[in-house]
């Protein structure tokens, strides 16, 4: 069998991280149910924080970085996959302390697996990958606690991310007026493509220190933490709902009770890591009802010595939407 060529993430004995291609043999995989010829992978603002170092994100070194994949099943010990399925790979411990998607090939369980849905292609499915599963999963939790089209306005921040630009993507084409919040204001065009009605910069958000400020937003998904996400638990309508995803601002929350027991504000935690059955649901969404309209605009696909660039494009904030990786555009 050929060498697994792989970005492997490794610590020194200072404590130092750093990371470098290399090749692996099959017996260094690790065990799983499910072995995986690789041919996509996604680079999140997560991954670039492993790789480089600038995050303690990896939990055990050595580890192959990449936190989804997509490719082809080369063999499996479980009923619910065939050699030949096309699946997606993602959440849970992969790329994080368990061997993930920079490698051409992986083994996994399979409970970390999904077969591609019919109507997505591999490109699709990695193009939408962790990142659009988990605005996905966000967009159905709202839409359980009520959140519908005509109630009012949506905000969207760290909009150019890889989430919320699929966030924007999904919820405009459902019908909701999306308002965009980004650092990055030149790309206000970009993010009017994807779907957002609107687009304020950051800084020109309205801000106040009181328990409630001026009810602006039916709904919110966050990506930020932190300030910003204290910030919107204060300004969201009655009965409003956000969906809270990430904490590029902070992990740390300071409010009050005022808008959960006055205005009945819920604040709704969004975790990718889902038993079969609910991944099975949210994919299955993702291929019909909120398949993203924009992939080809949201998403650039880059080759595999590509990624160290890309890490720090990511990392230096000078990337938008969704990075593709060609690990194997051969299968």
């Amino acid at each position: 069998m050929d060498p697994i060529k792989a970005y492997l993430i490794e610590e020194d004995p200072a404590g130092a991280v750093r990371a470098s291609f290399t090749t692996l043999t099959p017996a260094q995989l690790d065990p799983g149910d499910v072995v995986v010829r690789l041919r996509y992978a996604s680079v999140n603002y997560k991954d670039a924080l492993a790789a480089t170092g600038k995050g303690r994100i990896i939990r055990r070194f050595p580890c192959v970085g990449g936190i989804d994949a997509v490719g082809t099943v080369v063999s499996s010990q479980s009923a619910r996959f065939q050699p030949g399925d096309a699946v997606v790979v993602h959440s849970h411990g992969f790329g994080v302390s368990h061997h993930g998607g920079y490698a051409t090939q992986a083994r996994v369980p399979a409970d970390w697996v999904n077969p591609i849905p019919a109507g997505l292609s591999a490109l699709d499915a990695i193009a939408i990958g962790v990142a659009g599963y988990t605005a996905a999963l966000a967009v159905d939790l709202m839409e359980l606690n009520g959140v519908v089209p005509g109630r009012g306005r949506v905000l969207v921040n760290g909009a150019t991310g890889g989430v919320a630009t699929i966030a924007i993507d999904i919820l405009a084409q459902r019908g909701h007026e999306v308002v965009a919040v980004t650092s990055k204001p030149a790309q206000a065009g970009y993010l009017k493509e994807l779907g957002a009605s609107e687009v304020i910069a950051s800084s020109d958000l309205a801000a106040g220190t009181r328990p409630l400020e001026k009810a602006q937003w039916a709904a919110a998904v966050d990506s930020l933490g932190g300030e910003p996400l204290a910030q919107l638990t204060r300004t969201m309508d009655k009965d409003g709902v956000i969906a809270s995803i990430g904490n590029a601002a902070g992990h740390e929350l300071v409010t009050t009770v005022m808008p959960f027991i006055l205005r009945g504000v819920r604040l709704i935690g969004v975790n990718s890591d889902n038993a079969p059955d609910l991944r099975e649901h949210v994919w299955h969404r993702l291929s019909t009802d909120l398949r993203p309209r924009h992939l080809g605009r949201i998403a650039e696909v880059r080759p595999f010595e590509a990624l160290p660039d890309v890490m720090e494009s990511v990392i230096e904030g000078r990337n938008r939407g969704r990075n593709v990786i060609a690990v194997d555009p051969a299968l």
